[in-house]
């Protein structure tokens, strides 16, 4: 079987041309595709790290470098939490909430080119098609990690 006829090779190949638009695009205001991400899930009321690693899918460890990187930038500061020291929380300086805008303004310009651009009808199929993609993805972890 050739990679080109495999599905992941397209979401992959399909997701990096993503991203990296949206690193072009973010480097002009001082941010990157997976900063800005992080921004823009930030919750008023501070968002555990735990949930940010979740959410880019990542290693908690492996986020340290990022948030330092976003913390040295005047973007985020981290709290830990007063019932629980190993929890520690994410919060938006006034610079992040300002960045987080711009994040917010990338996306949305970037979703209005791909709907400007598709047919209602393939935009549907396409988020129909990755919603499955996702399902059987998780459902096949599950039935591998039976024996586990």
């Amino acid at each position: 079987m050739s990679k080109i006829n495999t599905i992941d090779y397209y979401l992959k190949t399909a997701w990096q041309s993503v991203a990296n638009s949206y690193n072009q695009v973010a480097s002009k205001v001082g941010l990157t595709q997976a900063s800005g991400y992080v921004l823009i899930n930030i919750h008023k009321e501070g968002t555990a790290v735990s949930q940010i690693a979740n959410l880019l899918g990542v290693r908690s460890t492996s986020l340290s470098r990022m948030l330092n990187g976003m913390e040295e930038q005047g973007l985020i500061f981290r709290e830990a939490s007063s019932q629980d020291k190993r929890s520690v929380k994410v919060f938006l300086t006034e610079f992040g909430i300002q960045k987080r805008a711009e994040a917010k303004n990338i996306v949305r310009e970037f979703n209005n080119y791909l709907v400007d651009n598709m047919t209602e009808n393939e935009r549907v199929r396409l988020e129909s098609s990755l919603i499955k993609v996702n399902q059987l993805a998780q459902r096949y972890i599950q039935e591998n990690n039976k024996g586990d």
